[in-house]
């Protein structure tokens, strides 16, 4: 099987770049859909106008529902045939990018991606992750091509909630160990070949820009500015993780996020926040060495993502509801499998359960 990388076919991140959307739109269609949410227009909503307002572009807004399910996606699908759009453009977080993702695919019409926030490395890849209406996992969607376009506006990002910077930065600190532990099996990647040495480059860049530069831009979002060190994370979370995951190939952590999302304690949380949990529960079951899981506990506290049960509103614990996690990060056909061990329910259990243990540990309860 060949060695494969696949990419949007351009990134464009920089201050201000929202108000250069039209630029990329025009190229691509005559009459966009653009999917947002109903604070997303209040927000953007005149930016976006204000950038077709010299070209014969007509746009049609849409509202999002809240949440990436095959009844939201057929709802959508409709609405841009009944209204004759050739170009869809999601605008605001990971559930609109799934949604607008998948709506094109079917449709059969560019999409452009265009983030408010960086929470999830979503925007850059070819896949939807699609939920019941109620926010429990169904399946993935997997589709033929990257978007068009991902154009971020750091600025905007900036402006955003810290706890959504800071749950991009929990789902792309898996990338590179869910990376690592495909390479290790000769897994085939989401990109439907084996790892490339850009990929497995790419992820171990991501981590490194968490590491380095992660504590510095929770900071200073919180005070609404962006910095190198917010400018850094953002490509980070959204084109370095996106690329490094697909390419690189999903293992532990994004089946034990999978996991998570059948305990109603758990549905409050966004996906990177799940999802470093995932990554610590991962490590465990690797038997990561000890200097590592240091690191990667002492990133999570710092920046405020979740290592122990509590930290996922899971107050008490419930051996049967962890189990019932365990299994269905366990099923057949899950990324888990793609780890360098056996894995049953069971070792998942204990290691989800060993997590909560060092997080505890580490925050001295």
């Amino acid at each position: 099987m060949a060695n494969i990388i696949i990419s949007p076919s351009k990134y464009v991140q920089g201050k201000g770049e929202l108000a250069n959307i039209a630029e990329y739109a025009v190229k691509l269609g005559k009459k966009p859909f653009i999917l947002i949410s109903a604070s997303g227009i209040k927000r953007v909503g005149d930016i976006i106008k204000d950038s077709f307002k010299d070209t014969d572009s007509e746009l049609v807004f849409e509202e999002f529902h809240g949440e990436c399910s095959k009844n939201e996606i057929n709802r959508l699908l409709e609405a841009v045939k009944a209204n004759g759009c050739d170009l869809v453009i999601g605008v605001g977080g990971g559930k609109i990018f799934d949604t607008a993702k998948a709506v094109a695919y079917y449709a059969e019409t560019p999409v452009i991606i265009c983030p408010t926030i960086a929470a999830t490395d979503a925007p850059c890849s070819a896949l939807t992750v699609v939920y019941t209406d109620d926010g429990v996992f169904e399946e993935y969607l997997w589709l033929p091509a990257n978007p068009n376009v991902v154009l971020v506006d750091s600025d905007i990002v900036a402006k955003a909630p810290a706890r959504l910077l800071v749950s991009g930065m929990g789902d792309a600190l898996a990338t590179y160990f869910e990376a690592k532990a495909c390479q290790i099996t000769d897994a085939t990647s989401c990109a439907g070949g084996k790892i490339t040495t850009a990929a497995i480059t790419l992820a171990k860049a991501c981590y490194d820009t968490l590491i380095e530069e992660g504590v510095k831009a929770k900071l200073a979002v919180e005070q609404n500015v962006c910095t190198p060190a917010v400018e850094k994370i953002i490509e980070a979370n959204t084109l370095l993780s996106g690329i490094g995951f697909e390419s690189g190939g999903l293992a532990g952590a994004h089946a034990i996020h999978n996991g998570l999302t059948c305990i109603k304690d758990c549905h409050h949380l966004y996906h990177g926040e799940k999802v470093a949990f995932g990554t610590l529960t991962q490590l465990v079951m690797e038997n990561a060495d000890e200097d590592l899981l240091d690191e990667v506990i002492s990133f999570c506290m710092e920046v405020g993502l979740p290592t122990t049960f509590a930290d996922l509103g899971i107050e008490n614990p419930d051996k049967d509801a962890l189990m019932e996690a365990a299994k269905a990060a366990a099923v057949e056909g899950e990324t888990i499998h793609n780890e360098p061990l056996e894995v049953t329910p069971e070792k998942v259990y204990a290691a989800m359960v060993a997590a909560d243990a060092l997080g505890r540990y580490y925050k001295g309860l």
